[in-house]
């Protein structure tokens, strides 16, 4: 079976380990394509203000959208099981695809708003379709490489904590960028529906997500080839492929399940629209979010670091998604009974209040066990890589990591409806509400039916999935026996 090498970049017949700084660097390829999700992140305001379309029609063409990125998942992913270049499978896909997501994502806010009116639609259709395409080229790789970087259970929730601080780091800075530098350079309220807003968001991060692309390859160049994919063989894939893993891969039908759910509900936690009424309109000072997305990144990412590292690296990826669910469930309903009985309104980060205290407390626990939960999803698909390699033999990261993103979008590309439907319920069909819009409660009800309610339902969903969930730690020690095993007799026979 050969031993356990517990040197960093060895690789052995049962266990290969990346170098930490490795794990490190290819973890900013997901940071690398987030960006462009919070360069996109006001995109509704974008369709009602400057390209003209109702809330209603920008919520739907949105989950259309994402609809169609789940449709491009399967392709890029069979041609990315099919790769076996000099440059490897993985690294050519990360630079083809941050270079379209750049170029389509500039010629969308420059070019846009010079158009006729009746042209600005099907022209921001086209343009964000090509758009899709470069996002999930790279996108794709977030899970592809997982399996050839390390197959130690152990290593792989590194990956995670990784991708929380970079995450939480990114989430922190761009709140403070948007509320404190560019609303108020582009006319408060106002800057929603100027172009150069938009092109300014761009231009500060799109060279940043290119850099950290960058970075992200130099970290997989010396894993991404033939000798750490699978069984070390090149295997013959076909497209039908595709449903005889889902049908018969259990592990990956459950991770799709929970995580889709996870991934609609928590969309609809963290639509920019949200946040908007959250802080700006039931709080009644929206500064106050980028003031505590910064104030709180250093605990968020110290708690998700300390349940990460207790957790899922001791006792299994399938734990520390269970735990983190919980945790999730139990601040989530805390939070909501704050709001209901406490005065939102006294919050303020330099007069403190008891909502202010219970109101950081609660956030940084539910931020950090959801992150746990959320993060820990993508190396637990490298993990169903591994498992249909020790149930069928065959090698196919590309297709396992589209085949869960491609069922992911399908669900999750409704969240983007469902927030415009509930808006639109309470009055807003034509324009969204800004911080400048008085309170209602119908806003309050929409709020907090978004950020607390859809999660724990969410999270539910998680509970359920995960019972039938077949990779334990122990589990996925067995499996990387298995395949040493296998690998050595597809060596020995080719």
């Amino acid at each position: 079976m050969g031993t356990k090498n517990t040197n960093n970049g060895g690789a052995s017949n049962t266990i290969h380990r990346a170098k930490i700084w490795e794990i490190g660097l290819y973890a900013l390829n997901n940071t690398s394509t987030n960006i462009y999700m919070m360069i996109f992140m006001y995109i509704s305001y974008f369709l009602t203000g400057i390209v003209g379309v109702s809330v209603i029609i920008a919520g739907t063409i949105t989950t259309v959208m994402r609809m169609w990125d789940g449709v491009t998942d399967p392709i890029i992913g069979y041609i990315v099981d099919k790769t076996n270049s000099k440059f490897g499978k993985n690294r050519p896909f990360i630079i083809i695809g941050n270079l379209i997501l750049m170029v389509s994502s500039l010629i969308i806010y420059k070019v846009t708003p010079i158009l006729p009116q009746a042209a600005r639609f099907p022209f921001y259709i086209v343009m964000y379709m090509i758009y899709i395409i470069g996002y999930t080229c790279q996108c794709v790789v977030t899970k592809s490489a997982q399996t050839c970087l390390t197959n130690d259970p152990s290593q792989r929730p590194i990956f995670a904590m990784f991708d929380t601080i970079f995450g939480a780091l990114m989430m922190a800075s761009v709140p403070v960028l948007v509320t404190n530098v560019l609303i108020p350079k582009y006319g408060g309220a106002a800057a929603f529906s100027s172009p150069d807003f938009f092109v300014g968001l761009w231009m500060t991060l799109a060279p940043i997500s290119f850099l950290f692309a960058i970075l992200a390859i130099i970290g997989l160049w010396r894993k991404d080839r033939l000798e750490y994919y699978g069984t070390g063989v090149a295997v013959r894939i076909r497209f039908r492929d595709y449903w005889e893993v889902l049908k018969n891969n259990r592990a990956i039908q459950m991770l799709v399940v929970s995580a889709s759910s996870d991934k609609l509900s928590m969309s609809m936690r963290s639509n920019s629209v949200i946040y908007v009424m959250l802080f700006g309109i039931i709080m009644g000072n929206y500064e106050l979010y980028g003031a505590t997305s910064a104030l709180l990144t250093v605990p968020n990412i110290l708690v998700t670091l300390a349940l990460m590292n207790f957790i899922a690296r001791r006792m299994g990826q399938k734990m520390a998604l269970l735990v983190g669910t919980w945790g999730g469930i139990i601040s989530a309903l805390l939070t909501f009974v704050l709001f209901l009985f406490g005065d939102p309104t006294t919050y303020s980060l330099t007069d403190v209040s008891f909502f202010t205290v219970a109101y950081i407390i609660l956030f940084v626990a539910m931020n950090g066990f959801s992150s746990m939960s959320s993060n820990i999803v993508i190396p637990m698909t490298a993990d169903c890589a591994d498992y249909e390699v020790y149930r069928s033999g065959k090698y196919v990261p590309g297709l396992m990591g589209t085949l869960f993103s491609f069922v992911d979008k399908m669900i999750s590309a409704l969240a983007g409806t469902f927030v415009s439907l509930m808006i639109a319920s309470i009055g807003f069909k034509t324009e969204q509400p800004t911080q400048d819009t008085p309170y209602s409660t119908g806003i309050f009800w929409v709020t907090m039916a978004c950020f607390i309610g859809a999660p724990v339902l969410g999270w539910i969903c998680n509970l359920v999935a995960m019972k039938f969930y077949p990779l334990s730690k122990e589990k996925m020690e067995e499996i990387q026996e298995e395949i040493a095993a296998i690998k050595a007799k597809a060596q020995a026979s080719s």
